[in-house]
């Protein structure tokens, strides 16, 4: 069975860096649409008896890009693609995960259905907003780990007096995982969330005076959890904060908020494609092409991805000695 690799138009960007680390040339396609919005794609070369990899995070545009995933993964079934695997660092609506008040809907689990249905046999992602995800899938989905890899920054740094700050109590888990990872402290900012998309600073469980905070959480949307959480952090005697997060959703003017913030660095992954306007000097990218296209070929020699990881981590363990 033949391998390919077909990008939609998400983040091209990723697509060519996984085409180089494979040394296998994207599939070509053809993505348009109608006046009235309405997409078209069609695979302009043959896929019969293939394994597909499609790669699209479902960033902004959210409903355009899931769209386009599930258009182009039935355009190759159709075609009589023999396995099709959506690679999709960041996967979208991962957010609405639970019933948190009346009468709302719980979309991570809508999306898992419509990927299902549109002919997906397997997917792949990075750091899903919360693990439970990964059960509304009836298919294997790998939930690739970001976060060694912005660990391993953070160590070549030689950083002293570290301590990981949790933005919320909902990403402890994250938070105490990285903690490890650098052989640190940790601390938990009890936040209240009156709304989407905005946050209140309540308090802040744990010793952070003089220390550097590593704030860690999955994803950065608004900016105002983590400007927020930097101000908090600053008044309470922290001599630096640095921002990782696995991805840089980076809606509005966030890149700007945070520009202007006590935030000292933002490190982050290119699972979302960010636009040349918005890397500022503060922001320091870090490519997952080397550990997605691994974990590519390894689901496609049915070969273990458990070894991989073991390699990361006992490089970052030589690290921290």
């Amino acid at each position: 069975m033949k391998i390919k690799l077909i990008s939609g138009t998400s983040n091209p960007e990723l697509a060519e860096e996984l085409s180089n680390y494979l040394n296998l040339p994207l599939t070509p396609v053809e993505v348009k649409k109608f006046i009235d919005g309405e997409l078209y794609c069609r695979i302009k070369q043959s896929v019969r008896g293939s394994h597909i990899f499609v790669l699209q995070p479902t960033s902004s545009d959210a409903n355009q890009n899931l769209m386009e995933l599930l258009i182009l993964v039935d355009a190759l079934r159709r075609a009589s693609a023999e396995e099709i695997t959506a690679v999709i660092p960041y996967y979208g609506y991962a957010r609405q995960d639970r019933k948190s008040g009346n009468r709302e809907p719980i979309t991570a689990k809508l999306v898992a259905n419509l990927i299902i249905t549109a002919g997906i046999h397997r997917v792949v992602t990075f750091d899903l907003h919360v693990g439970q995800i990964q059960g509304f899938f009836d298919i294997p989905l790998d939930n690739l780990e970001a976060m060694p890899l912005l660990a391993e920054y953070i160590l070549k740094k030689k950083i002293k007096d570290i301590v990981v700050v949790s933005p919320d109590a909902g990403g402890t888990a994250r938070a105490r995982k990285m903690a490890e990872l650098l052989n640190a402290s940790l601390a938990i900012i009890d936040k209240r969330r009156p709304r989407p998309n905005e946050s209140k600073i309540m308090h802040i469980i744990g010793e952070v005076k003089n220390k550097t905070a590593i704030l860690v959480d999955d994803m950065i949307d608004t900016g105002n959890t983590m400007v927020n959480s930097a101000i908090a952090l600053i008044d309470k005697g922290v001599n630096d904060v640095y921002v990782c997060a696995t991805h840089a959703v980076l809606s509005g003017d966030s890149i700007q908020k945070m520009d202007s913030s006590p935030i000292k660095e933002i490190i982050t992954t290119n699972t979302v494609r960010i636009p040349p306007e918005k890397r500022i000097e503060k922001l320091k990218i870090i490519s997952v092409a080397p550990l997605l296209a691994e974990s590519i070929r390894r689901i496609y020699e049915g070969t273990p991805m458990g070894v991989l990881f073991e390699g990361i981590y006992d490089k970052l363990s030589k690290m921290r000695e």
